[in-house]
């Protein structure tokens, strides 16, 4: 896939760019972050806007467009474009985080509206849906997403406004089909929005396959150093959908930070080759760990045993992620005991970085969790994978003999 790199930042930001008649790849747009100069110092990094406020002209207008940090900051204004057009968006959105970016979406709806959401999904998420979102009105239906039967069955025209999905979805990396999943939410009259943390542009392209809306906790992925909390919403069309969530971020305040935004874009530029080393690394331990004496079952798209493989080898490009969970034989006991003990790994939440994380994810989300009590989450880095897979063996041994 190429692209025309373009001037998609607001019209009075004017930055230099001798490229915009060429098309390139994907990752080579990625890698000069849409191949913005400078125009005062021609620095091939961009500057970093502290300002809060900006000065009004002699007339009263405001003739540079901005009129105050919490609607924008020309920080903004490169990594959105950048994201946008890697994801083949009119518009993009930078958050404070994942959750005020993904909870925006629903916040854009009224009181009364229907939405349908996966059983398996980012757990704040759908703690957030079961709680705060019915209590302020909306309709909330929970349904095993990887089935598109379900989702059809769920959806109620004219009353479900929005058609909500997670694709690898965490923890387990079931897989729905974006573009199914569009139909019967454009049939209905609703909104599909597809949350791909984990697929990235990279992999995924969900406006390609008719989402509306994409929805990035860019603290994982596409920040991918593990040193910033942001958020971001891509969306398919410019319309008055999309300016109500512009409106609701400004108002509601959850604007990213400028030093946060700089981070965000540096980070982007490595998505493409990071992205392809853990997709390489995590087929390779999915593929061992599948024989391993102590693992039950490995959970990745990328094993052709995995219910979800067809699926993901329709809509997924390249790779099917740096994700991937393994069921430790010996129960949850046994899978505790064998994260403690990895040398490598880091016990941590999170995932999308450089380094390479264990988690015993149900212990984390606690009761209602559909996670398995037996499951550790693997977000694979960047390290040698015959390194992080010898770390997982002697921990897997040592933790089932414990």
């Amino acid at each position: 896939m190429r692209y025309k790199i373009t001037r998609l930042c607001k019209k009075h930001v004017s930055y230099g760019n001798p490229m915009t008649n060429k098309t390139f790849a994907a990752s080579s747009l990625a890698a000069q972050a849409m191949g913005w100069i400078d125009p005062v110092t021609k620095a091939v990094v961009p500057p970093i806007h502290m300002a809060s406020t900006y000065q009004r002209d002699e007339d009263n207008g405001y003739s540079s467009g901005r009129i105050y940090a919490r609607s924008d900051n020309p920080t903004f204004d490169q990594a959105e474009a950048t994201l946008a057009a890697l994801e083949g968006g009119a518009k993009a959105l930078v958050f404070s985080s994942g959750m005020s970016a993904a909870t925006a979406c629903f916040l854009a709806l009224a009181p009364g509206d229907h939405v349908v959401a996966p059983k398996v999904m980012y757990w704040s998420l759908r703690n957030w849906l079961a709680g705060f979102a019915q209590h302020w009105g909306l309709l909330v239906d929970f349904v095993d997403a990887d089935r598109t039967d379900a989702i059809a069955a769920a959806v109620k025209p004219g009353s479900t406004k929005l058609v909500w999905i997670e694709t690898p979805a965490n923890p387990t990396w079931c897989v729905t089909d974006i573009a199914a999943a569009a139909d019967i939410a454009h049939r209905a009259g609703a909104l599909l929005g597809v949350d791909s943390t984990v697929g990235t542009p990279v992999l995924t392209r969900p406006i390609e396959l008719g989402a509306d809306i994409v929805m990035h906790s860019a603290t994982k992925y596409l920040n991918g150093h593990s040193d910033i909390i942001a958020g971001a919403l891509v969306g398919a069309h410019d319309d008055e959908h999309w300016q109500k969530l512009r409106t609701i971020r400004a108002q509601i305040g959850t604007i990213l930070g400028q030093t946060e935004a700089w981070l965000l874009l540096r980070g982007m530029r490595t998505l493409f080759p990071r992205v392809a080393w853990a997709c390489r690394s995590a087929q390779t331990l999915a593929e061992r760990l599948s024989s391993h004496p102590m693992v039950a079952e490995v959970l990745y798209p990328g094993l052709p045993s995995f219910a979800g493989h067809a699926a993901a080898k329709k809509q997924m490009t390249g790779g099917f992620g740096g994700m991937l969970s393994v069921r430790v034989k010996g129960g949850e006991r046994a899978a505790i005991a064998s994260a403690a003990r990895v040398e490598l790994w880091k016990r941590a939440t999170s995932l999308g970085g450089v380094e390479s994380l264990i988690e015993h994810r149900a212990s984390v989300e606690g009761p209602g969790t559909p996670c398995p009590p037996d499951l550790l989450r693997l977000s694979v880095g960047v390290e040698e994978t015959s390194d992080l897979f010898d770390d997982l063996d002697q921990a897997l041994r040592r933790g089932h003999n414990a």
